[in-house]
């Protein structure tokens, strides 16, 4: 059996070539992220254009997502030989929204508000985390900071500052328009950076209608955490973006949180993505670390329907490689993870969320398919579907048999690529659900997942029902 935790991967130079997109798609990559702060438009968008002919070429399904930028202050350009900020030492933190240079002991910061949104202990970090400042004072001159955790700054680096005072929103006018070109393009999913809450997607969804594109919350700010229960509610999809999450809270939270989240998606039925610094040493190694390797099998033991690459294919040295290699680890902690008492404990949870409307029905039914087709040793469970609600909330039981998802909707279609274990093909639109079943089964068995013999469990809804409408058919077939 294949490896049936989804792989992420993001686009950039280092395999933009066809042929290497080509071989990374074949190594398992079932969903390319194209990252938005960097780059033109233009670029963005022809390579989603060059997904979906890779996709083609390759005969595989792969899903795009497009990763907004969001509210990222920067500082000022640093010198060609960065700015050395050394542990103990002092520097000064100076608003400037034109953007001017950052010079040793003084760094400009593109947030107007700055002198007022800081105070005496508040802390800030620079970059990725290395280098940590804690605010002494603030005057008419700037923001006195001394240095916490040292390191060099170069280029235009990251400032964050604490989320829960920070004035900038979710989503920001550039990301409404990046939104719009993006969902124009054609993209499957949405990634919304600094989420804080629910409203914040409700947000991106108002602007971009008519149009309809899935949306990925990120979660990396402590108030997202907050209102998490809120998000998934209004979310297509939630990313574990350790990141920024590992600056706003102490790092030894990060893993604690990272469980919790990632068991309120599987339960809610909402795929989630694990992600930063998953492989990061592959960027320039030919191999990981063991600390890696762990981190990869821990969180495909949490449930986690999805891994995501981000530098370590972007630019990394052998893009190809590292896919193999992820594709391998999670592999084989699939066959050490052990997903058979979760139905009773995923059942009792949506009792108590849902106490109502065609969702419950949904949740109910697939509750009951994942015990019957232990009951009945089925091969495969076939779902038929137009939201990929009914495969998505049979996923939340990380079934044995395979998993397909059947729909008429191509977006559908791929959007599956991102759900644990799920294969997804395209059928078309039937006026009955005997119909519905018939063909349903005989796709799989052409597509080569079904074999005459076997027994398969069907889940579907009436025919004639609109998307979201409740799944209440479930039926166990002997293939003839």
């Amino acid at each position: 059996m294949e490896t049936r935790t989804k792989i992420v991967a993001t686009l950039g130079p280092a395999c933009d070539e066809p042929d290497v997109l080509d071989r990374m798609i074949l190594a398992g990559v079932d969903v390319i992220r194209i990252n938005l702060s960097h780059g033109r438009i233009e670029e963005h968008v022809a390579r989603v254009a060059a997904v979906r002919a890779a996709a083609a070429r390759t005969d595989r399904v792969v899903a795009v997502l497009a990763d907004l930028p969001g509210p990222k202050v920067r500082a000022g350009q640093c010198p060609v030989e960065g700015i050395d900020l050394r542990t103990g030492g002092r520097v000064v933190l100076v608003p400037d929204t034109d953007h001017g240079p950052s010079v040793p002991g003084r760094i400009t910061v593109d947030y107007p508000t700055l002198l007022d949104d800081l105070g005496e202990g508040d802390r800030v970090v620079i970059g990725d985390g290395a280098i940590t400042l804690s605010v002494l004072s603030a005057d008419d001159i700037g923001v006195h900071c001394q240095v916490q955790t040292g390191g060099v700054a170069r280029g235009r680096p990251g400032v964050h500052l604490p989320s829960e005072r920070l004035r900038l929103s979710t989503p920001t006018d550039e990301d409404l328009v990046l939104a719009a070109r993006m969902a124009e393009a054609g993209v499957d999913f949405l990634a919304v950076s600094f989420v804080k809450a629910a409203n914040d997607l409700r947000l991106v969804r108002m602007s971009l209608a008519p149009a309809s594109v899935r949306l990925v919350a990120k979660i990396e700010t402590m108030a997202a955490v907050a209102d998490l229960d809120a998000i998934l509610g209004e979310a297509d999809g939630i990313m574990v973006a350790r990141g920024d999450l590992g600056i706003e809270c102490p790092l030894e939270d990060v893993p604690h949180l990272q469980k919790q989240i990632v068991r309120s998606c599987v339960e809610a039925g909402v795929p989630v993505i694990t992600a930063t610094q998953v492989m990061e040493s592959m960027i320039t190694a030919p191999s990981p670390t063991r600390a890696e390797v762990g981190d990869i099998a821990n969180a495909v033991f949490d449930g986690t329907d999805a891994l995501m690459l981000s530098a370590e294919t972007a630019v990394g040295i052998d893009p190809v490689a590292v896919v193999e290699t992820m594709n391998r680890v999670a592999g084989r902690a699939e066959r050490e993870a052990s997903y058979t008492k979760w139905a009773d404990r995923l059942g009792r949870w949506q009792r108590r969320q849902w106490p109502h409307g065609p969702d419950r029905i949904t949740m109910a039914l697939t509750h009951a398919a994942g015990m019957a087709a232990v009951d009945a040793g089925v091969d495969a469970i076939l779902c038929c579907t137009h939201s990929g609600r009914t495969v998505q909330a049979m996923a939340r039981f990380r079934p044995t048999p395979t998993l397909i998802s059947l729909s008429p909707d191509p977006q559908t279609v791929r959007s599956m690529a991102l759900s644990w274990g799920v294969v997804s093909l395209q059928v078309d639109t039937y006026s009955s659900t005997d119909e519905m079943v018939w063909y349903a089964v005989e796709r799989a068995v052409a597509a080569g997942h079904v074999s005459h013999g076997q027994t398969v469990l069907v889940l579907a809804g009436a025919p004639q029902q609109q998307s979201g409408a409740s799944t209440d058919v479930l039926r166990i077939v002997r293939v003839h």
